[in-house]
């Protein structure tokens, strides 16, 4: 499983370096909604990047890759905040405060730029572009370090559907895992996605679907207060793992697929 964000760092980060069309970056969008359009957040940013401001028509996607290029962004990095943990997104801020709400955001470094999908009507993104400055590149997390973490992490998850008694409270809990994974979008990626950063989101994506389920609530009735948290506090290092494994991985992609471009120069 990915998201959105994801999609938009890795397909544009391969269409700036020449190896990938516009067209695919905005097909790959598609697996998340039918119709994507965008915004600035203020007038001063419509203005510099020659978009509609926020309470003019959205634009389509087409014209913010067309920003993007001009004012030659560079690489993107996927960031997936939390509350508490705004790490890469510049400080506190209307982009945080954003980019909290949607669990994820595109931020551009070189650029100042930070780019956050919110789901604003049934099969429709809208994804709204902030100019932040200050924003200061996110901790780069080795790819082999964030796999080890992740696979400590796939081991404490069936820890944990058992030591949070998941497997009685749902009999049926494999089933439920599986769909879980049923229904999460399979995104496309660019011809020469490297295999070890789909293998890692691929993990991410298993051991997200044991959390979700080993999250929910017992089937029959609600859980007590105290049981609610010490079930939160006992996934949050798991679901960090997550978190941590995605953006590193997607960090892997967008550094093999920009070196490629560059040698078959």
């Amino acid at each position: 499983m990915s998201c959105p964000s994801a999609t938009l760092v890795v397909w544009t980060s391969a269409w700036l370096h020449g190896a990938a069309a516009a067209d695919d970056v905005l097909d790959a969008l598609q697996i998340w909604a039918e119709l994507h359009e965008v915004v600035a957040d203020d007038d001063g940013t419509a203005t510099a990047l020659d978009l509609p401001g926020p309470d003019e028509m959205p634009a389509a996607p087409a014209m913010l890759l067309a920003a993007l290029r001009r004012t030659q962004a560079g690489d993107g990095r996927l960031v997936l905040p939390v509350p508490g943990d705004t790490r890469g997104l510049g400080g506190n801020g209307p982009l945080s405060a954003t980019a909290v709400r949607a669990g994820q955001a595109m931020v551009l470094p070189e650029a100042g730029l930070g780019i956050v999908p919110r789901l604003v009507a049934d099969q429709v993104i809208r994804w709204t572009v902030f100019d932040h400055p200050e924003i200061t590149p996110p901790e780069h997390i080795p790819l082999g370090e964030a796999e080890h973490a992740l696979a400590g992490a796939m081991r404490e998850a069936a820890s944990t559907l058992v030591d949070l008694d998941v497997a009685r409270e749902r009999p049926n809990v494999r089933k439920d895992i599986e769909s879980v994974m049923a229904a999460q979008p399979t995104p496309l990626w660019p011809a020469g996605m490297p295999a070890r950063s789909l293998r890692v989101l691929q993990r991410a994506a298993e051991v997200a679907a044991i959390l979700e389920v080993a999250a929910g609530d017992s089937p029959g009735g609600a859980m007590s207060a105290s049981a609610t948290r010490g079930r939160e506090e006992a996934l949050r290092p798991l679901l960090d793992a997550v978190r941590r494994a995605r953006c590193a991985a997607v960090d892997e992609a967008v550094r093999v697929l920009g070196e490629h471009a560059n040698k078959s120069r």
